[in-house]
């Protein structure tokens, strides 16, 4: 099949790296792969090295940007549908919010100009990582994007979803329910977070962000950004801190709010207690997780954040406020779900864990077992490959 993937930016996060996962697979297996984004612009990284040696083509339409104004929109739209026209695609897959709209009516467009047998192609899917709409935000800012998601979905065949919770929440909220929805669990590439690297490695690590070998590290990744949850996990360690000298917290990643939650933690007097690594690159996350003893996780929105199958897969227990599909991984068997926002029910999480190595020992290798199939790239690109094959009719 000639497939083409649409992705608004290649940063540092979930929706890129599964993005990038599935063309390099779906290439791997012989398919005609291109990937079309827009520029990496912001503070959260890029991943655009991971597509310099790959088996697929990238373009860069830099008119495909995140934010909302139509004096590029307008352009972007013609530029991806005068590229989709020139490449004749049987499946254009969208990811993210902006370019899954405008790529979404790009590739419908273009229906039975591809095949004159399929006047059916190019056959138009889209991944919901996230959903643009939620409680934390205006209401009518909810209500507008709604009304868009639903207008667009009247352009897409096939919906595929990161978890079972983003289908009920996008059908309860009216779109697509005339159409498939499909889960396919976001794919880790999984190696590194299974086989732990050198003590001499994990020291050094710990060495380096001054954080003593005995130490209990609770280790948080996410970008430094509002709704990722940092200041529930300062606030809690505040209550805890005094109690316990040995636990240490770490943040992995950067971002807008750096600054802000470094002022927080200092009039907290945890400056000694909190470690900030900084934007690492991609393969630098297993050695933070593995150099780390508990994986907490408090966004307040999120698809399935990827971190929580790759902490599993590090053998280590989670923490996680009970949002989305964190559920659908986090249980009493692998860690602590949580209500969100609940700093009481946070901090005695933290405790438990504190205190009892054995359960930590006990629910990471729970973990391990129960995510390692369930997430591997082959289980999520055999149930994209097999929605294609089932929208086209192979």
């Amino acid at each position: 099949m000639k497939i083409v993937h649409i992705i608004t930016r290649l940063i540092l996060g979930g929706a890129q790296e599964n993005t990038l996962i599935t063309c390099k697979l779906l290439a791997e297996r012989g398919h005609d792969v291109t990937l079309i984004t827009g520029p990496a612009i912001g503070p959260e990284g890029a991943l655009f090295e991971q597509t310099k040696h790959a088996d697929f083509k990238t373009i860069v339409v830099d008119e495909l940007r995140r934010e909302i104004n139509p004096m590029i929109d307008i352009p972007a739209y013609f530029k991806l549908k005068k590229i989709l026209k020139e490449l004749q695609p049987d499946i254009v897959h969208t990811h993210s919010a902006k370019a899954g709209i405008l790529g979404r009516y790009a590739g419908w467009a273009l229906k039975g100009n591809i095949s004159k047998t399929n006047p059916n192609l190019p056959l138009v899917v889209h991944t919901i990582h996230g959903l643009a709409f939620h409680q934390y935000q205006n209401p009518l800012l909810s209500k507008f994007y709604i009304a868009v998601e639903k207008a667009t979905a009247q352009k897409t065949d096939a919906f595929i979803t990161v978890a079972d919770t983003m289908t009920e929440k996008a059908r309860a909220a009216g779109i697509g329910v005339d159409k498939p929805y499909t889960t396919a669990y976001s794919a880790i590439e999984e190696d590194a977070y299974l086989t732990p690297p050198p003590q001499s490695e994990i020291e050094a690590f710990r060495a380096k962000y001054q954080i003593p070998k005995d130490a209990v590290v609770f280790v948080k990744v996410a970008r430094l950004f509002e709704l990722k949850g940092h200041e529930y996990v300062i606030e809690s360690a505040r209550r805890m801190a005094e109690n316990h000298d040995n636990c240490y917290w770490l943040f992995v990643g950067d971002g807008l709010l750096a600054e802000p939650l470094k002022s927080q933690i200092k009039f907290a007097g945890l400056e000694d207690r909190f470690k900030f690594t900084g934007l690492v690159p991609p393969e630098q996350i297993p050695l933070c997780i593995h150099a780390s003893d508990v994986l907490v996780h408090c966004s307040l929105r999120e698809g399935l954040a990827r971190v929580l199958p790759q902490a599993m897969l590090c053998g280590k227990p989670v923490i996680s406020f009970d949002i989305d599909g964190a559920k659908e991984v986090v249980n009493e068997n692998t860690g602590f779900l949580i209500e969100p926002e609940n700093i009481d029910q946070l901090t005695a999480a933290f405790e438990k864990l504190l205190e009892n190595p054995d359960l930590r020992c006990q629910l990471g290798q729970n973990g391990k077992t129960a995510v390692t199939e369930q997430f591997a790239p082959a289980t999520m690109v055999d149930t994209i490959e097999s929605v294609y094959k089932n929208l086209i009719g192979y």
